[in-house]
């Protein structure tokens, strides 16, 4: 189980911010430090028992400098590292919190041991908890720029079952350049990983279907509030609009397309590669430039929902961005956490809308009058696309391309066979919808021929 986390720890550790200048702003907090540590992740194990939860941890011995282990020259020294030991686990003990039911836990033993770099135990559960209980081996050089400190620490618990949270203030100073990569083994459960820092606060290891849900509806809209993209591109959206009906059909099959590729992604059938990501946001910016230069020659608006619908599907990918990183806290909730995200980014786009719209009406009303203001508009809008668009052009050309290999073309087949789909069964809906409405509006001819008689 724990061998299936591996991959999800490096990845998560290299989506988040990397820690280049880890070095100087560890120096200071001893003179003895003369360079710095050669990783910036702690590694942790978390796993629940039925009476106990037993916490595994690795640290570079570096960010431990308050511990002051005895040195001789660059090399530690082993027979009086006892009471250094000791202070280190203490000093865990506090700057690692496990915390109940939001009652903080008290370990009920520690054991600690330093450890060289080459060791390797650290991979699985098991290999870990063996290697900590064992002493290190008589004549070995450690350096302490380069050593690491292990721990093992026991908690008393109440249930197996009840809600644990995880908090890391080991060297705090260094914010998001210091991760502790964990693996959660919850009892008989499928093990999770995530990765957190000293600035995420108190995480929960087994979050609450509830809670999930509130922590991703906030991420949704902290993210359509702060993508300043989506927001260029909605604003194109309503430029030409004049009527609730065409807002609302526009935004409706934004929403409806990006939701389709966000929930995608998220299951992993999105498209792999280096490649990927720049092509996303290269697009993401073709489509601002595209629906300005729509808005200045003349947008149809009976129209504008499909393109809308097929530019939101790549608008889903650049939202999965934003998310997956952060799907590490769903804990089991993966579903909630996607529909969760997918409304806090629809109530971020009414919150939007609700102050949009009256401000663009009064700009198009006494500052830029008529068509002329709106072309305006749109033209300032598109210069900021088309900046944006080369820019990220000039990344994505620089990347490696992928080759056209037969799982290449399956995943291609699959994501085109879907759009088509997609649009065919939204341009069917929106033809009965037309034709049902045509059909309402009609004057029944029975009806008007006895209103028609004396």
């Amino acid at each position: 189980m724990t061998a299936r986390l591996a991959i999800p720890i490096l990845a998560l550790a290299l989506v988040m911010p990397a820690g280049m200048a880890l070095g100087p702003l560890v120096t200071p907090r001893s003179a003895s430090a003369h360079n710095p540590p050669f990783t910036n992740v702690m590694n942790a194990f978390v796993k629940i028992e039925p009476r106990e939860a037993q916490v595994v941890v690795r640290v570079p011995l570096p960010v431990l400098e308050p511990a002051k282990f005895p040195l001789s020259g660059r090399e530690l020294d082993l027979p009086q590292a006892g009471p250094a030991i000791d202070r280190a686990l203490a000093d865990l003990a506090r700057q690692i919190t496990i915390a109940e039911n939001g009652r903080p836990l008290v370990p009920s033993s520690a054991t600690g041991r330093l450890t060289l770099p080459s060791d390797r135990s650290f991979e699985r559960y098991d290999d870990a908890i063996g290697h900590v209980l064992r002493p290190v081996a008589l004549g070995t050089t450690l350096y302490a720029d380069q050593a690491y400190f292990d721990a093992h620490l026991t908690y008393a618990i109440t249930s197996p079952n009840s809600q644990f949270t995880i908090q890391t203030a080991v060297a705090p100073e260094l914010k998001d350049y210091l991760k502790l990569a964990i693996r959660y083994l919850p009892l008989d459960e499928e093990g999770r990983a995530m990765v957190i820092t000293s600035r995420s606060g108190a995480v929960a290891l087994n979050p609450r279907w509830f809670q999930a849900a509130a922590g991703f509806v906030a991420l949704g809209i902290a993210h359509i509030l702060s993508g300043v993209d989506h927001l260029l591109f909605l604003l194109c959206l309503i430029i030409p609009a004049r009527r609730v009906r065409e807002i609302l059909a526009i935004v409706t099959a934004f929403t409806a397309a990006h939701s389709v590729t966000l929930l995608g992604s998220a299951y992993n059938l999105a498209p792999e590669g280096a490649w990927f990501p720049p092509f996303v946001e290269t697009m993401i910016a073709a489509s601002i430039v595209y629906m300005a230069l729509e808005n200045i020659v003349g947008a149809d608006l009976r129209r504008r929902w499909l393109i809308t619908g097929l530019f939101g599907l790549v608008h889903g990918f650049g939202f999965a961005y934003g998310l997956k990183e952060n799907l590490q806290f769903a804990g089991r909730h993966l579903l909630v956490s996607l529909f969760s995200f997918n409304v806090g980014i629809e109530i971020g786009q009414v919150l939007v809308l609700a102050v949009m719209l009256p401000a663009l009406a009064l700009l198009l009303r006494y500052v830029l009058v008529g068509r002329t203001g709106m072309i305006v508009l749109s033209a300032v809008v598109a210069n900021v696309g088309w900046d944006w668009m080369i820019q990220r052009g000039d990344v994505l050309w620089r990347v490696d391309w992928p080759r056209l290999d037969a799982a290449g073309l399956a995943s291609l087949a699959r994501w085109v066979a879907g759009v088509l789909l997609a649009a065919g069964g939204a341009s069917l809906l929106v033809k009965r919808l037309s034709l049902a409405h045509w059909s309402a509006s009609k004057p029944d001819a029975t009806s008007s021929q006895t209103n028609a008689e004396p």
